[in-house]
């Protein structure tokens, strides 16, 4: 629906990655400046869950008027790698100015989220690069939809990060969520690169 609505009024695909950068770096900058509330983990949580909207609309709209460029893709992954390290320090800086921590050793967990979401993102877009440098498609790569593979994912799912933010209001309660969410993404950073290195090892 944001797809067509954009492309029917005109906005092209890098307008479009703006927009959700506005809506997202709001929610980010939000987190860092203004003390924690019910209202203010509900406005943070559209704030993101629109601009991940908007995000996966730029792509759409391209294919709309014929097909992306380069610099657009660029565009949207500079912004997308931006906004995933933003966020747990926005996090990381929240914790520390308003959450009454019983231990500054708690910073860590947002800490360790950044690195984390980092190497993700980064060893996906090196998949992809080194993999067109041999010449294989994506889609070889793809095993199909399961079931069980989503719903093991779902906790590592940036609309379920998204989601949490609605208990920011509740400092112990996203803290333990938000935990939860680090750890199943460092078991799962953990699963894909032994599972990246073996397909790198095969491809070279």
């Amino acid at each position: 629906m944001i797809a067509a609505g954009a492309y029917t009024v005109g906005l092209v695909p890098n307008q479009v990655s703006l927009i959700s950068a506005a809506f997202t770096f709001t929610g980010i900058v939000l987190l860092a400046t203004v003390p924690p509330s019910i209202v203010l983990g509900i406005v943070v949580w559209l704030l993101l869950a629109i601009g991940y909207a908007w995000d996966s609309a730029d792509g759409q709209v391209a294919r709309l008027r014929g097909g992306g460029s380069l610099a657009g893709e660029w565009l949207d992954h500079v912004l997308d790698s931006t906004k995933l390290v933003a966020l747990p320090l926005a996090v990381t800086i929240g914790w520390y100015r308003f959450f009454p921590l019983p231990s500054d050793l708690w910073l860590l967990v947002p800490l360790g989220f950044a690195v984390i979401s980092t190497v993700t993102f980064f060893g996906m877009i090196l998949n992809d690069l080194l993999k067109g440098k041999r010449g294989v498609p994506q889609a070889a790569e793809s095993g199909g939809f399961s079931l069980g593979r989503s719903l093991l994912g779902l906790p590592t799912d940036y609309g379920v990060l998204c989601f949490a933010f609605v208990l920011w209001g509740w400092p112990p309660a996203f803290m333990l969520v938000y935990s939860l969410l680090a750890l199943a993404a460092a078991l799962y950073l953990g699963a894909a690169l032994a599972i990246w290195f073996r397909k790198m090892s095969a491809l070279g």
